[in-house]
């Protein structure tokens, strides 16, 4: 809270004024509104960030493992089910730094430092943009490369 000084004069019946009176008042709620309280992020908002900013990138085919995407596959087709955004996304967040651990399937033909120094820089820029969190590191996993004639895992529903 911050003090003010505030001075007042008292008018007198008679039309004059009576001496300074001089009070400190308390203004409420001093400085930025903006600096008052704390925010939290979760995990999971990062992992999500994170997870859509690395399918952006050209080149990446999928995020996960073979496993994690086969459940997420069957996860898919279940009725109200929806795609993990997270899948292959693990976040540690502190209150003002994150890591992230990236898990990440690559299209054939395709350099993998260039696709993963891309998924780094737009991973980076969208989480920091985003949250106000400074990544500290993404650390890339490339665990598959797509070829072009693999089935994908997810094949098409026979239902139109």
């Amino acid at each position: 809270m911050s003090e003010t000084t505030e001075q007042s004069r008292t008018q007198l019946p008679d039309g004059g004024t009576e001496g300074v009176s001089t009070r400190k008042a308390t203004r409420r709620g001093g400085g930025d509104p903006a600096s008052r309280g704390r925010t939290t992020i979760a995990d999971g908002v990062v992992e999500k960030i994170a997870g859509l900013a690395a399918r952006d990138v050209v080149g990446v085919h999928a995020m996960g493992s073979g496993m994690s995407r086969t459940f997420g596959a069957v996860r898919d087709r279940v009725p109200g089910g929806t795609k993990s955004v997270t899948r292959g996304v693990k976040a540690e967040v502190g209150e003002v730094q994150t890591a992230l651990d990236l898990e990440i399937v690559v299209d054939y033909g395709v350099s993998i430092t260039e696709v993963s120094r891309d998924v780094r820089e737009n991973v980076i820029a969208a989480v920091e943009r985003m949250t106000g969190l400074e990544v500290v590191e993404v650390n890339i996993a490339v665990s598959d490369v797509k070829l072009p004639e693999d089935e994908d895992e997810e094949p098409e529903s026979r239902l139109q």
